[in-house]
């Protein structure tokens, strides 16, 4: 059995980028578990209140979720031509101690994501390399997967209804479950 820990980067209940989480989930090959999670929960980051209360509760189970997990899929809206501020906040607290930067250290990784806009999410996932880097991981090139003009490929609740979408996204999961099984 594969794991891979899925974040969606929006906090909006109808979010696209939720919407192919979800759809990412249910697309998996046999054999492959999608851990599908959101931000909610997760505090800005603050060192004084890490230092009064430790881990908070929702950053914990994050950090449980990618030490458990085979790779982790990043799933990024793009806000003024990068990844959303709480976003990189999420991975910010996950990188703390402890476990710390260990946790991401060699995990294969894959981002990919959902726009209203005509160039998908190209410059999140761009933004997203010098972070990943920095945390030591090892990502994915040999898929890439934006989804362009999302209004009209989910449902006004947040459901991916377009099939080749779809199939495109079962495809990459599929293709990044084998990389990240080594």
């Amino acid at each position: 059995m594969t794991t891979i820990l899925a974040i969606s980067g929006s906090l909006r209940k109808a979010s696209f980028n939720t919407g192919l989480l979800q759809a990412a989930k249910a697309t998996a090959p046999d054999g492959v578990t999608v851990d599908a999670r959101t931000l909610h929960g997760v505090p800005l980051y603050d060192g004084d209140l890490e230092a009064a209360e430790g881990v908070p509760a929702a950053v914990k189970a994050l950090k449980d979720g990618l030490a458990d997990a085979d790779g982790l899929l990043l799933i990024t809206p793009e806000y003024n031509n990068s990844m959303p501020g709480v976003f990189k906040n999420a991975i910010d607290w996950m990188s703390r101690p402890p476990g710390g930067t260990d946790l991401f250290k060699g995990k294969p990784v894959a981002v990919i994501g959902a726009s209203p806009g005509g160039f998908g999410t190209i410059l999140a996932q761009n933004g997203w390399l010098p972070v990943l880097r920095t945390l030591g991981c090892r990502p994915w090139f040999e898929g890439r997967l934006m989804v362009s003009r999302a209004g009209g490929l989910f449902a006004p609740d947040g459901t991916l209804t377009d099939g080749e979408t779809r199939n495109r996204l079962a495809d990459f999961v599929t293709d990044f479950a084998k990389f990240a099984r080594g």
